[in-house]
């Protein structure tokens, strides 16, 4: 039995040619934003990476395959569809079992990347230890997927809802590369600093695709985390987020939200009590990460 991948006609022509290709989540499509801002912002993150030298490489599963890539029509089908499955470590290869339709997490996509030789992969920012995790444990798969997987990942930080600090100490526990862009402190997803001090530093994007290519040539599974700032002239401040983040958690927690259905939950209530700021703010960021992402990859391509 063979894994059922399929490749889009721009993504088979780069690896024939063996060009840089940057590997993108689905999630953000299904899950992350309303239609029509989600293909929108879908066809505008593909040309971020193109314009900046790579190949990009939406990665879903379509009726049980698993596409690395996927054509204009394939983007307007997964951003219309209904009950899309929010596909993770643990129910991916089931839905392509059963035929299904899914949408790819960090820690899936990281998978699929993997799968098809991409070494870099953009998203918005990654899932990780939630606030009240000491009572519920709830812990994104994303964290684990990063020490096991060698793929590089650019985010704006792991997400302003969940719990930073905890999510840092158990990167660090796991023996996550965790770097900022050109900064000392975390980003915190919708604002460029959250207080907290970065284990590591790095500024140009040559930089960091070494250290991936170094970290693999000396054995040591998993990928690297590279935080990506948002843009200053995007970003919600802090002080701003901190108390309608309270709020939409208040909610969650009273109407009995938990697991896949708390992030969906929480981004569509913020998106709501700040008027639609949070999602102008998110899509500046995802094409911020897309940019760094394609350059890193180019990078790759130049080293390996």
């Amino acid at each position: 039995m063979t894994i059922p991948l399929q490749f889009s006609h721009e993504v088979t022509k780069a690896r024939a040619q063996k060009t840089p290709i940057v590997a993108l989540e689905s999630t953000i499509i299904t899950h992350g934003m309303p239609y029509p801002q989600n293909v929108e912002t879908a066809h505008r993150v593909q040309e971020m990476v193109r314009k900046n030298g790579a190949t990009p490489a939406t990665i879903a599963v379509l009726d049980g395959n698993l596409h690395i890539g996927l054509s204009d029509a394939q983007l307007e089908q997964l951003a219309k569809a209904k009950d899309v499955a929010k596909l993770s470590r643990a129910d991916f290869a089931a839905c392509l079992a059963s035929g299904g339709t899914g949408a790819t997490t960090v820690a899936a996509t990281m998978i699929a990347a993997h799968l098809a030789g991409i070494s870099v992969f953009a998203t918005g920012g990654i899932g990780g230890v939630h606030r009240g995790a000491e009572l519920d444990f709830d812990i994104s798969a994303d964290l684990h997927e990063l020490a096991k997987t060698p793929v590089t990942v650019v985010a704006a930080g792991p997400k302003a809802i969940l719990d930073v600090p905890k999510t840092l100490e158990v990167l660090e526990t796991l023996g996550v590369s965790v770097i900022t862009f050109k900064q000392n402190d975390i980003p915190s997803f919708w604002s460029r600093h959250s207080g907290l001090q970065s284990p590591l530093r790095m500024d140009c994007a040559g930089e960091i695709a070494r250290a991936q290519i170094l970290r693999m040539e000396m054995g040591l599974a998993g990928g690297q985390l590279v935080n990506n700032p948002i843009p200053k002239q995007a970003e919600i401040p802090q002080s701003e987020l901190a108390p309608i983040i309270a709020q939409a958690l208040n909610e969650a927690r009273e109407q009995g939200i938990i697991a896949k259905s708390v992030t969906p939950f929480l981004l569509g209530r913020i998106f709501e009590l700040t008027n639609g700021a949070s999602l102008r703010s998110n899509i500046a960021l995802v094409l911020n990460n897309a940019r760094l992402a394609a350059e890193i990859a180019c990078e790759f391509g130049k080293q390996a």
